[in-house]
């Protein structure tokens, strides 16, 4: 594998360890207001990677298609929504500042049950990376390896205040300062792996590559529509979320532009 590509691909998750590692220093849990401002942040930098990094380069891909070029990205962003909806009931997890489960019935500790919300949503982060790495080794697509760069960086900038929404509250609710590291980097570990699956699948099968692109792209907006905008907009001050949201998107837009 390109050493470039093995970096790429590990940027994400240390920016997710990096957060995690937050429980060593501080004391107290995240503010509620940085919260919702990183919450809102994390939403942006979602929003802005589905439409520069993922979308678009799925539409010009298909450009051989003609006036049906959006065939493969509408097709695949409707998949990754569906995936997500499923995964959403098939797995019991726990929402930030909510004391009622979703997905099926389990005796799973509330803990257990955070990291796994967390982990839900790194799973389309993951395969977004993967995918876009796959675009650029096979050369079929325009992705640039500083493009595919920029993606991963704001996905890791992004995954930092995850890491410590997760490790705070473990620490909060009594685990140790090791363990509730270990909660955050756990919650993290599935984009690495989801994003080498992601390159062998796209190895495999080439011209499946917008339908993947755009894939990761519905998956990723399922997540902020579902989960980021309600937490990032839940209660009084909800402008920091939205404001946050806008330093998020544009951060990545610019990222993707001048990187890519």
């Amino acid at each position: 594998m390109d050493i470039n590509v093995f970096y790429g691909i590990l940027i994400p998750f240390l920016g997710t360890s990096a957060g995690a590692a937050c429980v060593f220093f501080m004391k107290k849990n995240l503010n509620e207001q940085i919260q919702r401002a990183l919450t809102g942040f994390a939403a942006g930098v979602m929003v802005a990677a589905s439409i520069w990094s993922l979308l678009i380069p799925a539409i010009e891909q298909s450009s051989g298609l003609g006036k049906f070029s959006f065939v493969p990205a509408a097709v695949g962003f409707w998949i990754g929504v569906l995936f997500l909806l499923l995964l959403d009931h098939m797995i019991p997890h726990l929402h930030q500042n909510s004391d009622k489960a979703e997905g099926p019935k389990s005796k799973l500790q509330r803990t257990t049950m955070l990291v796994l919300a967390v982990t839900l949503h790194n799973i389309p982060e993951g395969m977004a990376v993967g995918v876009v790495y796959a675009g650029y080794l096979t050369g079929h697509a325009q992705i640039t390896i500083m493009g595919a760069m920029a993606l991963s960086i704001g996905i890791a900038i992004q995954n930092f205040p995850e890491g410590a929404i997760i490790s705070m509250p473990l620490r909060s609710e009594g685990k140790g300062k090791t363990k509730a590291f270990a909660g955050g980097v756990l919650s993290g570990i599935v984009e690495p792996v989801g994003a080498v699956l992601t390159i062998l699948a796209a190895g495999l099968i080439v011209p499946a590559l917008p339908y993947l692109l755009s894939f990761a792209a519905g998956a990723m907006l399922y997540v902020v529509v579902e989960e980021l905008i309600p937490e990032m907009s839940a209660g009084e001050h909800s402008n920091i979320g939205t404001i946050f949201f806008a330093v998020g998107f544009s951060l990545m837009m610019i990222l993707d532009v001048a990187l890519g």
